[in-house]
């Protein structure tokens, strides 16, 4: 057998989760899928996978193996791309998920400039605070904030994304600055319904945690609302900087707590498979990393 393509179908049956799933995305059989697996687990002396009848799992030696051929298999494509599509002008309709919090003028801007560089792709953009299916609803790029992307998928980090808890000034003139966490639970808080609160923590310099117990008073799965809901001084809430920096500036809203913070979540680009990757696709991964970075 073929020993790149091997290395193709294990990755593939990594990512699919399945010797199925991969099978189908390579146009192969399950059986073959399974025979390019264990010749490469023949010829390496190691066992990659941990089969059973409902579930795979990486062994460590699989980890290893996986995380060098994908970047190997990486480096192999992008030199091919640059040689068979350097011509191509990434063209036609880009389907993308984004979370609502996207909506501010700095990523307009950057769909502005975007739309300057590749005048031939209609960028489709829809703003939702869930997790579509990629295949299943037809997208062909998600961007999610998330700590860890799921395995499943082909994530390419973009940038960190700081969120920070805030307040209207005026509410918090007329109930008392909170000077540590614990003080925050005369607040009500303003929470997304995707979410859950329970075991919420914040972190000082040094490493230092606090409890974070939150008093609901609404629940949102829009994070425009919910920014409205603080702005109109209901109560505070978690608010990605890109929506709360202008405000902040201008006094608008107040930094809750400041000396404990959150952790940074990751914006990833991601995607359903590495292979015969669209123009249009490349074209706007790449220039989102290459902006945000």
């Amino acid at each position: 057998m073929d020993r790149l393509t091997s290395l193709r179908v294990f990755r593939e049956v990594v990512d699919a989760g399945s010797f199925a799933a991969a099978a189908e995305r390579l146009a192969i059989s399950a059986p073959m899928a399974s025979k390019h697996v264990a010749q490469l687990e023949k010829t390496l002396g190691a066992r990659l996978l941990n089969r059973s009848s409902r579930h795979l799992s990486l062994t460590e030696a699989g980890t290893t193996w996986y995380a060098q051929s994908s970047q190997a298999l990486d480096l192999l494509d992008a030199a091919q791309a640059s040689i068979g599509q350097r011509d191509e002008i990434p063209r036609g309709q880009l389907k993308v998920s984004a979370p609502v919090w996207c909506a501010t003028p700095r990523f307009a801007r950057l769909l502005a400039e975007y739309r300057e560089r590749c005048p031939d792709v209609l960028v489709d953009m829809h703003l939702e605070n869930r997790k579509v299916d990629l295949a299943a609803d037809g997208y062909d790029l998600a961007l999610r904030a998330t700590h860890e992307p799921s395995p499943a998928l082909i994530a390419r980090p973009l940038c960190k994304v700081q969120f920070h808890l805030v307040a209207a000034t005026a509410l918090v003139k007329r109930v008392g600055t909170p000077a540590v966490p614990a003080d925050l639970a005369r607040l009500g808080a303003i929470v997304p319904s995707y979410v859950n609160i329970e075991g919420l923590s914040l972190k000082a310099a040094g490493g230092r945690q606090a409890p974070l117990r939150l008093a609901p008073v609404m629940r949102s799965d829009d994070t425009t609302l919910s920014l409205y809901a603080v702005r109109a001084g209901m109560g505070m809430a978690f608010l990605p900087e890109w929506l709360v920096d202008d405000d902040l500036a201008q006094g608008l809203l107040t930094r809750l707590v400041p000396d404990f913070t959150a952790p940074a979540v990751t914006l990833f680009a991601v995607y359903t498979s590495r292979q015969y990757m669209a123009p249009k696709l490349r074209s706007f991964i790449d220039f989102l990393a290459e902006r945000l970075s």
